[in-house]
């Protein structure tokens, strides 16, 4: 036992000098750790909702709102791509009325729906009656397009586009499809084929004279554009009774 004490007493292991030479038993609990004691935690706050009626808590962000916002305040797709059935009825109803004052604001608009229907419809009536002919629609409206758009621009003061000039020449040939519609039925070759063809070459050309006259307040020229359109539409005419 000496010699296990003086092996002790050689290497200093003793109970004063190193305090973790402790027995199990004796570890004092007293000294303070980092961990809270179960009196220090918080209380939890009490639920205060009922059963099966939960609180409202989602609230939309910002960026939704603006979204939903942005949405609804879209105008419909149709306004989006230039598509008005208001403005389109309203136009053709100027075209079938040649007495009918024009509403410059609607006329100057570059709308090319109505027009493109109606060179489709001419085009097929034209078919009925055995004439391939789409590509001479074509063509002839985009040279005469073309033609009536530096002359409007050299008349007038104020200028014009050339969809607006588009538009009102596609409008005013409804009473064409009229035209080529009689030659599906009978022969336009006689004198009463002159006559119904020299009638509707006049209400197209009165038609679309009248409404660049609105459109460009071209007061006192209804004539001199009435000419050129004439040229244009007797075209369309000499297609559509030969």
């Amino acid at each position: 036992s000496k010699k296990y004490d003086q092996n002790q007493g050689g290497y200093g292991y003793s109970n004063s000098e190193n305090p973790y030479n402790k027995q199990y038993g004796q570890y004092d609990y007293s000294q303070p750790t980092g961990y809270p004691s179960p009196g220090m935690m918080q209380p939890q706050q009490p639920y205060t909702g009922q059963i099966f009626q939960p609180t409202q808590t989602y609230t939309p962000s910002a960026s939704q709102s603006m979204y939903s916002n942005s949405f609804e305040d879209e105008p419909p797709l149709l306004e989006e791509l230039g598509i008005n059935f208001d403005h389109i009825w309203q136009k053709t109803l100027t075209v079938l009325h040649p007495l009918k004052a024009a509403d410059g604001s609607i006329m100057n608009e570059t709308d090319l729906a109505g027009p493109m229907v109606f060179c489709l419809a001419f085009g097929a009536t034209l078919l009925l009656s055995g004439k391939i002919q789409f590509g001479y629609v074509y063509g002839i409206s985009a040279i005469g397009c073309l033609a009536m758009y530096c002359l409007l621009n050299l008349m007038s003061m104020t200028g014009v586009s050339f969809g607006c000039v588009a538009s009102v020449l596609g409008y005013c040939l409804l009473p064409m499809i009229i035209l080529s519609s009689f030659g599906v039925l009978f022969s336009l070759q006689g004198m009463m084929g002159i006559i119904i063809t020299a009638t509707i070459i006049g209400w197209c050309s009165f038609s679309a004279s009248k409404i660049f006259i609105s459109a460009l307040a071209m007061d006192g020229q209804q004539l001199l554009v009435a000419y050129p359109c004439a040229l244009l539409y007797g075209v369309f005419a000499l297609i559509s009774v030969f």
